[in-house]
């Protein structure tokens, strides 16, 4: 089969798209046929190597870590699946990955596949479905009545995060460039504001949120002010720069959870969620869409097709 991989850390010249074995489904696995996998940052800084000490991979690596596809193979003792069935998965971050024809998959971190929509676009959801899910709801422990701030709402955690906000009965305030804020407000967003326009401090001064999610890479210092838009008693959750010590802050680890997955597809297949899709690529344009991505090129959810 063919899959994207690298020898070593280092930037995306690194990436080959090359010939290796098709894999075997051992005990408790199943082997999938991928129809799509998206691209998220976390598979910029595992392959950079700023991970190695917390997730440490063995060479050649095949990244990414959001799959959907479809059940080619099936091991001993896997009960529940079966060749044909379609599914989603967050494969573990330090095995081989996605970017490939076919990959293993633990059979019990398997999500069925959304009925509805390509089954390649439903790679863009379990990564950030599961990010916005758990910083929602585990690590803000959001009620409705809340007030919410999305900082960084064009992104695929930020859209998912809209959506789940707006439908745990929140007021969702979010934030976004000029070519994400229609896509954005079409989430249900109450107010969107342009960050290339008007600085996010200027556009909410005076007010104060519930919740304020972090979903953008900032100094500390740009962390720290954004953190003063907390109010008394609310929380500071953020998936990339940590708080600062004098609120109340929540640093998000996303973790695989075939249970929450399998409700997010629920919510998918009733239409009360929306999977967006801003592009598609082949997967030999993977280099190309991380040096997009550490560029700040990206918005939305990519997926990659084999």
């Amino acid at each position: 089969m063919k899959a994207m991989r690298y020898p070593a850390y280092g930037d995306s010249d690194v990436l080959a798209y090359e010939e290796t074995g098709e894999p075997v489904a051992g005990a408790g696995q199943v082997v999938v046929r991928v129809a799509g996998t998206g691209f998220n940052m976390l598979d910029v800084a595992i392959r950079l190597g700023i991970l190695r000490d917390a997730m440490p991979i063995r060479f050649p690596h095949t990244p990414n870590v959001d799959v959907s596809g479809v059940i080619s193979a099936v091991g001993d003792g896997v009960t529940g699946w079966s060749v044909g069935d379609a599914v989603v998965a967050f494969l573990p971050a330090t095995e081989p990955g996605a970017a490939a024809e076919y990959v293993v998959v633990p059979a019990k971190i398997l999500a069925a596949a959304p009925r509805s929509g390509e089954l390649a676009d439903a790679a863009a959801l379990p990564v950030a479905g599961l990010t916005a899910w758990q910083a929602l709801f585990e690590y803000a422990e959001l009620t409705a009545g809340q007030t919410v701030l999305v900082n960084g709402a064009g992104g695929g955690v930020g859209g998912f995060a809209v959506q789940l906000a707006k439908r745990a009965g929140a007021t969702v305030t979010a934030t976004a460039s000029r070519r994400s804020q229609d896509r954005v407000r079409s989430y249900g967003a109450d107010e969107v504001v342009d960050y290339t326009a008007t600085p996010v401090l200027e556009a909410v001064a005076g007010r104060r949120f519930d919740i304020v999610l972090q979903l953008v890479r900032a100094s500390a210092e740009e962390t720290a002010q954004l953190a003063e838009l907390v109010a008394d008693g609310g929380v500071f959750v953020s998936t990339t720069t940590p708080g600062p010590d004098h609120v109340r802050t929540r640093n998000v680890m996303v973790r695989s959870d075939a249970a929450q997955l399998t409700d997010l597809v629920g919510l998918v297949d009733r239409g009360e969620l929306v999977v967006d899709v801003v592009d598609r690529r082949p997967l030999t344009d993977l280099a190309a869409v991380h040096d997009a991505a550490a560029a700040g090129k990206l918005t939305g959810k990519t997926v990659l097709t084999p």
